[in-house]
């Protein structure tokens, strides 16, 4: 049996999915949530299987959670539904600790392969999605990839680079964004890996030659 925790503060949402999914013999729904905060209480004593979560909830966003989930050794996997299809916001999400990265308007059927696929160990992403960040791909010339412009950087990325500007420290960083110190250096580390810079100092000088600090 697949224990799911639905996490969503739209009601209309949460009572969509949960009539899907109570359809099916192999799924139950032990708890719903109306905010991150919520959700990971619950799942310290419902112990559920999946977390099937908006990402841009109160308190604590889906990406946080999945944060605090991995942190805390919690085995709950984060099933994110979004609209975004920002590729920066996708890696976030992976890097994270999501299992998935669905579309809100997935058909049925793609929900609960996916529900299937995160329960059996795999990660799945968002059809639709897949498809456009394969199409992105082919229209670029051989060989290259964000050569020609920055990088794209998730919300959350670019908070955190701001206050890296402003000299905060890792500490402080985690403090004002109510996340952790070791979250903060990931993302740090992250950004330099993915902007081809050496240190933090040489990742301020990118940011600010191609106006990502403003």
């Amino acid at each position: 049996m697949i224990k799911i925790i639905l996490a969503d503060n739209h009601s209309i949402v949460r009572n969509g999915i949960r009539h899907l999914l109570e359809k099916e013999n192999d799924i139950q729904i032990a708890g719903e949530a109306l905010d991150g905060g919520e959700a990971l209480a619950m799942a310290k004593f419902l112990q559920p299987d999946i977390i099937l979560a908006d990402m841009n909830m109160p308190v604590i966003n889906g990406i946080v959670l999945a944060e605090t989930l991995v942190i805390e050794k919690n085995p709950a996997k984060v099933i994110l539904l979004t609209t975004h299809d920002n590729q920066a916001f996708m890696i976030s999400a992976f890097r994270a600790g999501v299992a998935a990265y669905l579309f809100k308007n997935i058909g049925a059927a793609e929900l609960l392969f996916a529900v299937r696929q995160v329960y059996s160990g795999r990660r799945y992403l968002s059809t639709d999605l897949a498809l456009r960040l394969l199409d992105r791909f082919l229209t670029l010339p051989a060989g290259l990839g964000n050569v020609n412009g920055p990088v794209e950087l998730s919300d959350r990325e670019l908070d955190i680079l701001k206050l890296i500007a402003e000299g905060y420290t890792n500490q402080g960083i985690a403090e004002k964004l109510y996340t952790s110190k070791r979250t903060v250096e990931g993302h740090r580390q992250a950004m330099i890996e993915r902007t081809g810079v050496s240190n933090t100092a040489a990742l301020i000088r990118y940011a600010m030659q191609h106006g990502l600090l403003k």
